[in-house]
């Protein structure tokens, strides 16, 4: 967590509840990434114009932000890919599984006060602070 500052985890949590309002006041939608991405995959739709838009927005946003000089963090991926597939496999049966992922239920779902997203959020965050207990304090992983 290099750079880390409450100045700027505050701003960008702004930023994100409020492009998340915005998104579900305009559209009616909530902006999940899981159900955004099933849906386009699903099936063809008139919806299939603003989902492309969307999920291209969160891939090209980074690069834009770096071509005007922003600096974007190093990423570095410490394991292997069969296991990096394992995992994504694993988090994607999860979402679908809990009917939604972290920024459907985690930012969408809470601030519209939904028991089921705070349960799942709970849920979310409880497995994710076992699974790096166990990887980094069992396992030395």
């Amino acid at each position: 967590m290099d750079g880390f500052t409450p100045l700027s985890a505050t701003l960008g949590g702004l930023m994100i509840g409020a492009s998340a309002a915005v998104f579900l006041l305009l559209n009616g939608r909530v902006a999940g990434i899981s159900g955004i991405l099933g849906g386009l995959l699903a099936r063809p739709s008139r919806e299939t114009g603003w989902r492309i838009a969307f999920l291209a927005g969160l891939v090209l946003a980074p690069l834009v932000y770096a071509g005007l000089g922003g600096s974007l963090p190093p990423v570095t991926v410490a394991t292997s890919f069969p296991l990096l597939v394992f995992a994504g496999l694993l988090v994607g049966f999860g979402a679908r599984l809990g009917a939604g992922c972290t920024s459907g239920h985690g930012v969408c779902g809470i601030g519209r006060g939904s028991p089921r997203s705070l349960v799942a959020t709970g849920t979310f965050m409880a497995v994710a602070i076992a699974t790096v207990f166990v990887t980094r304090h069992l396992l030395g992983a």
